[in-house]
């Protein structure tokens, strides 16, 4: 009954050729950005050293780089305590930092990227299973829509979710619609960013339905692959005990190279790798797959992370960066970098405080 539902309202209500009314007076407009990651969001740090860890100094450094906009991942946690308050040192941190980023003219967009009900590693996601989960998934929006509202709709956009990991498509399909229409209903110019099912991955942007008419979307999907090479030993994966060669472009492992390197246990799992040929070529075929979901709604495409572990080998992990740099600017995809301040993980713009030029420089940063 529900898919009816939602079928009925995508088809009926919101197919009247409203984009036009819809469409901000000045366009929310945007090319290359980064990833705040590791502050307002998967951190247990607070006070002084959360407050430090992203500074108008950061902000000018990324404008100084050449980037137009940061997308800033917040937790539901951190914003709000456990009877939905907001919790005020986080909003000023976050007001704080868009106030910074307006001043140097780079935009933002406000990712709610951890919920209580949904974490995209967790097995249970009370999200897509319990009511009021999904009621206070929407209360979130309405607190945030209320306390962002006053921002320019050109300067400042929202996205509902980071990585919905649904069993079925379609309960991710009726959330994300339900929650768009909680913030249409407030601001019918804000841009609203909703990704595709199971991580965002490119694959299942054919699954993904938005609303018709509505420019202001943005199909949002996520790019890591090949992952034996952007995640090339990370602790939280199963591949984490690979330590074999890895490759880009080309194979990813050659047969030979497998046989002798790669784990007993992990064999079944990876040896896809040794068949798995990835270069600009392949990157343009599966980049387009998404550009022809868009196509048919009429809005933009945007890859809100991609990134490729400081673990890989350099030579491979660089040549990665310029080419999907390379074809994110061919194919007109926007797109921000996982991420600015290298963590635990490896990802990052800065180790600790100190650029990584090369990486900068395979980017065709400033």
């Amino acid at each position: 009954m529900k898919r009816l539902i939602h079928f009925l309202l995508l088809s009926g209500l919101l197919i009247s050729g409203i984009g036009n009314s819809l469409q901000a007076k000045e366009s929310f407009t945007l090319k290359r950005g980064v990833n705040i990651a590791h502050w307002l969001s998967q951190s247990s740090e607070r006070g002084a050293r959360r407050d430090a860890f992203f500074t108008e100094k950061d902000v000018k450094y990324i404008a100084s780089l050449g980037f137009d906009h940061i997308r800033i991942p917040i937790d539901e946690e951190q914003m709000f305590d456990e009877a939905g308050n907001k919790e005020p040192e986080a909003f000023a941190l976050l007001h704080r930092a868009i106030g910074q980023c307006l001043q140097e003219n780079l935009r933002v967009i406000v990712d709610l990227h951890i919920l209580r009900s949904h974490n995209f590693n967790a097995e249970y996601k009370p999200l897509f299973f319990r009511a009021p989960a999904q009621e206070a998934f929407y209360e979130c929006w309405r607190k945030l829509s209320a306390e962002l509202h006053k921002y320019p709709t050109s300067m400042v956009a929202y996205e509902l979710m980071n990585e919905p990991v649904a069993d079925d498509p379609e309960d991710w399909n009726l959330i994300a619609y339900t929650c768009y229409l909680e913030v249409r209903d407030r601001e019918p110019e804000r841009v609203i960013v909703i990704g595709s099912n199971r991580w965002q991955s490119y694959d299942t942007v054919k699954d993904l339905k938005i609303p018709e008419g509505d420019k202001n979307i943005l199909i949002s999907f996520h790019y890591y692959l090949p992952f034996l090479l952007t995640h090339y030993k990370a602790s939280w994966t199963s591949q984490k005990d690979y330590k074999g060669p890895v490759h880009y472009p080309g194979i990813t492992v050659n047969k030979d190279e497998f046989e002798a390197s790669c784990p007993a246990n992990l064999k079944e799992s990876l040896q896809w790798n040794t068949r798995s040929n990835y270069d600009a070529a392949r990157l343009k075929r599966e980049f387009q797959e998404v550009l022809n979901v868009a196509r048919r709604y009429g809005v933009q495409v945007y890859c809100g992370e991609y990134g490729c572990m400081k673990n890989a080998p350099e030579a491979d992990r660089l040549r990665w960066h310029r080419d999907m740099e390379q074809v994110f600017d061919e194919m007109g995809i926007a797109r921000a970098l996982w991420c600015y301040r290298e963590s635990l993980e490896g990802f990052g713009i800065l180790k600790i405080n100190d650029p990584d030029e090369p990486m900068i420089k395979a980017m065709g940063l400033k």
